[in-house]
């Protein structure tokens, strides 16, 4: 361990404002555990303005934020290197950027962010290819094996509108899931409480159930197939898991789902080179949180599901 050994006063700006103490000092002092973090607050060692704070206050644009000095890990996370492919590969799934927001086309099977075992995530990636960018957060998130459209914020502002733009359900997803058999075409709503339990190993599994959240998904058929519809998913509600259980609740699970799935539906995909869950996030509607301008920003399906809808096109033209 290191220490520290200096206080350190912070002056707050503009971009900074609008989040609580406990999450910017998380922030600022990588390598500092949490428990700590809230026994200097708690103790009253961090100060704003000189006065004491409790860990729930939201800074303002100009405080004066007071750090004691503390104990930081000696051994920092080595940064994610921009050399290496993964983090390059991203240069070239940059679907749109400004100096507000940054979107890109997550491939699947890429965490949004490290953590969980996992040392790379997008936004790890996206650091190390803009370093000079001091602010890069997530403004939702997508499953790891889940790609399409990730929308990230480059100023603390941008992400406090975009958020309330998520709040106020004024942002519109829409997902292309392929999923088993042939969906009905009066199925257009799906409204499921959803339940999220976390199993010894870790692992977050979501089930119907009556005292789960309101959740509603709402569904069109893109495509039809020999025993699988290529279907439109809008989620209304932003549930963990959300589309992969609705759909499962419909009676027809998305391809190569390795929680939700059937293996039975996936070895008939077998000759179409797919290997990955079929969920993507193919556009986003949004207003700018500049300009105020509305954006609709879409993500090409990868080649990779491209390719498997090819094959079931010429299995369909041949029956």
């Amino acid at each position: 361990m290191k220490i520290q050994n200096q206080v350190q006063f912070i002056d707050i700006s503009d971009d900074e404002a609008g989040q609580r103490i406990d999450n910017f000092l998380l922030a600022k002092l990588k390598g500092v555990p949490k428990s700590m973090i809230y026994r200097i607050i708690r103790k009253g060692e961090v100060r704003v303005n000189k006065g004491r704070i409790k860990p729930e206050y939201k800074l303002a644009a100009g405080d004066q934020v007071r750090v004691p000095p503390v104990r930081v890990a000696e051994r920092e996370e080595a940064p994610v290197s921009a050399k290496l492919d993964k983090v390059a590969a991203l240069a070239d799934c940059i679907l749109y950027e400004d100096d507000s927001i940054l979107v890109i086309n997550k491939p699947s099977g890429t965490a949004v962010h490290g953590g969980s075992g996992l040392s790379f995530g997008v936004i790890e990636g996206l650091r190390a290819l803009r370093p000079e960018a001091r602010f890069l957060e997530l403004v939702h998130r997508l499953d790891r094996d889940t790609s399409g459209i990730l929308l990230v914020a480059k100023k603390r502002s941008a992400l406090r509108a975009l958020h309330e733009q998520l709040r106020l359900k004024q942002m519109q997803k829409d997902y292309m899931a392929l999923v088993r058999g042939n969906w009905q075409s009066h199925t257009k709503v799906v409204q499921a409480p959803l339940l999220k339990n976390i199993l010894q190993s870790g692992e977050r599994i979501v089930r119907v159930n009556s005292e789960g959240k309101p959740s509603e998904t709402r569904f069109k058929v893109e495509e039809r197939f020999d025993n699988a519809t290529l279907v439109k998913a809008s989620p209304v509600t932003g549930r963990t898991h959300q589309i992969r259980v609705h759909t499962l609740h419909a009676g027809h699970p998305i391809a190569f789902d390795n929680r939700y799935g059937d293996k039975q539906f996936d070895s008939q995909l077998a000759g179409t080179g797919l290997k990955r869950l079929f969920l993507h996030a193919s556009s986003l509607k949004f207003t700018h949180p500049k300009s105020g301008e509305e954006m609709r920003i879409q993500a090409p399906l990868h080649e990779d599901l491209n390719h498997c809808l090819k094959i079931l096109r010429s299995r369909k033209a041949q029956s």
